[in-house]
């Protein structure tokens, strides 16, 4: 419970807590910055970690001088990119084994074939649009490997996807962040960004067949 509460605390004041690395690490801040981004976009098991909220709070610091925002804006979409290659690796390597194996209750090659043919036909739109939305932008270009999505193609969507999260989460709060209406209520801003992040993804689910509001 206290591992929860302080997960939560992380969160709601990233402000301060990234405020507090800064104090402590210095320039190691871009490292962990990097890594959190990476792991987030790269790796199924850690959609928890924080992505939309970190960038917002990581433009607010370098507006305040405490980060330099060039610095983070390469770092940070290197992060997000190459996170979401090593996804998607790693579903064209794992997928395929899963899908093919004989005893396999959940996994059918059915469902690959069917995911195979959502991400040729809607791939593009998954993993740009995926890209705003906490834990199915983890997913998308796993689900993408898994669907054997083109390479160049998922490249291509990658890129622009991660160009765009990160500019507007870190440049708005670059521009955004200090103001003082904003700094005086950023844990408010912070839990607005995670609320409208999630209401997508949540409206798609009360949508679902069988599913009743």
């Amino acid at each position: 419970m206290h591992i929860l509460s302080g997960f939560i605390d992380v969160f709601l004041h990233l402000d301060s807590h990234l405020n507090a690395v800064i104090l402590a690490y210095g320039g190691w801040t871009y490292f962990f910055l990097f890594t959190i981004i990476f792991c987030e976009t790269g790796l199924v098991v850690t959609p928890f970690l924080p992505g939309d909220s970190l960038l917002f709070a990581s433009g607010a610091l370098a507006a305040s001088g405490s980060l330099e925002l060039m610095t983070l804006y390469v770092l940070l979409n290197i992060a997000a990119v190459t996170g979401n290659i090593l996804n998607y690796q790693i579903g064209n390597f794992v997928g395929p084994k899963v899908f093919h194996l004989e005893r396999a209750r959940f996994f059918k090659k059915e469902h690959l074939e069917r995911t195979h043919r959502f991400y040729e036909k809607y791939g593009g739109f998954a993993i740009v649009l995926g890209r705003f939305m906490p834990i199915i932008r983890t997913f998308a270009p796993f689900l993408a490997g898994v669907g054997k999505m083109g390479h160049r193609k998922f490249l291509a969507y990658n890129l622009a996807g991660s160009g765009a999260w990160v500019s507007l989460f870190l440049l708005g709060g670059y521009f955004f962040g200090n103001i003082p209406v904003v700094k005086n209520h950023f844990t408010i801003v912070i839990l607005a960004i995670i609320i409208v992040s999630m209401l997508p993804s949540a409206i798609a689910f009360l949508r679902r067949p069988g599913v009743k509001a």
